[in-house]
């Protein structure tokens, strides 16, 4: 005959019941520490993105001085005079010089 102990659990159940609870926290603060890595890591994406949306845009590049093109179209004008370029060759030129 078996004999059933009324009250606290025998050394097996504590046994047991110790490794239940160890088992469940163990896995909860498993599950919280993954969790902040993941919110951890979505902040900073987040601040990534964020830093890379406020960087400056670099200005565009400053027109050439209006010398600059004077002084062109004076050689321009030379090398037509001299016969090295055609009429077509000096109007394109000159175009590509009034319009870049």
């Amino acid at each position: 005959m078996i004999r059933r102990r009324m009250g606290r659990p025998g050394l097996l159940g504590t046994v047991a019941r110790t490794a239940v609870v160890a088992g469940t926290a163990s896995a909860v603060s498993g599950r919280v520490q993954r969790g902040a890595a993941e919110r951890s890591a979505g902040q900073q994406a987040l601040a990534e993105q964020q830093a890379m949306a406020q960087q400056p845009v670099a200005p565009p590049a400053p027109a050439a001085p209006a010398q600059d093109r004077v002084s062109q179209l004076t050689a321009l004008a030379d090398l037509k005079a001299q016969g090295v370029l055609t009429e077509a060759e000096f109007e394109s030129e000159k175009a590509r010089i009034l319009n870049g």
